[in-house]
């Protein structure tokens, strides 16, 4: 299922974002028809995969916005997008100012593409909302911005194969039916106690959350569906994912920090539950 030409790059800045391991993952995906991503995150597995059918499903709905705008619009809504990266806007009052309006209206098309401008002018490319659901990311004070047209155009032809639904990573689990593959980047278990982000939104993602993840996989396979989870390489993650066929394991350097000298590979695993005999 790996898409063997260039690998596309996804148009968002993202934490976790999977394209510097894609060959590490993809390459241990099983033939199905249809691709399930309850955590979509940029996409970057969704956009170099090649299934005939794909749902991805994300808690965040700004995210989600934005991919069915792209996708139902296009070229027309690329050129919206880019109407928000011009000079007088990367500045660090107007983009308060913008801030400020994506976090107060109501408009969603305006929400989406603010969305994408926050994402490319905002601290390091942190997604981030407080307790009330604010997104408060700082200003990230970059010489000139990066618009990604042509990713944005890549990622509008592959979405015409796709479904992007707003939904808990339980409820997106439920669309899964027999020979289905189901590629889950939760946000992972920390690696210490300092380094302890737990989610894209205000819903922090706690121990019994990647608990009841493993449970809900174990349970997709007695329905004909194969499950692989991405994880750090934790006791805690060994311990409960102790039920998966295989556990692969490999570096992966990190790239988002808020000091670059701290930057270093880390140890991550992605484990395969794969449906029972009689499937």
């Amino acid at each position: 299922m790996l898409n063997k030409k260039k690998h596309h790059r996804p148009f968002l800045k993202w934490a976790g974002n999977k394209f510097r391991c894609l060959n590490h993952i993809i390459q241990h995906f099983p033939e199905g028809k249809r691709l399930i991503e309850p955590f979509a995150g940029s996409g970057a597995i969704f956009l170099n995969t090649e299934f005939e059918e794909n749902i991805l499903g994300e808690h965040n709905p700004y995210l989600v916005h934005l991919y069915q705008f792209l996708q139902t619009e296009g070229d027309d809504f690329i050129e919206y997008c880019q109407s928000l990266f011009v000079p007088e806007n990367n500045q660090k009052q107007r983009y308060y100012e913008l801030r400020t309006l994506f976090n107060e209206s109501q408009d969603l098309r305006l929400k989406a593409a603010l969305f994408l401008y926050l994402n490319r002018h905002g601290f390091n490319g942190l997604c981030r909302f407080n307790l009330k659901g604010i997104y408060n990311v700082p200003f990230g004070s970059y010489q000139s911005p990066y618009f990604p047209r042509n990713e944005m155009l890549t990622f509008a032809k592959r979405a015409q194969k796709a479904e992007f639904i707003h939904s808990s990573y339980q409820d997106t689990f439920q669309k899964a039916k027999v020979g289905d593959v189901i590629y889950c980047d939760p946000p992972y278990y920390p690696l210490s106690k300092t380094a302890s982000f737990t989610s894209y939104t205000n819903q922090a993602f706690k121990d019994s959350d990647q608990i009841h993840l493993v449970d809900l996989a174990i349970e997709a396979t007695k329905k004909g569906v194969h499950v692989l989870i991405s994880n750090h390489d934790t006791p805690f993650i060994r311990k409960h994912y102790e039920k998966a066929q295989v556990i692969h394991q490999f570096k992966v350097p990190r790239t988002i920090s808020s000091k670059g000298n701290k930057r270093q590979a880390v140890t991550e695993v992605l484990a395969y539950f794969g449906p029972r005999e009689g499937f």
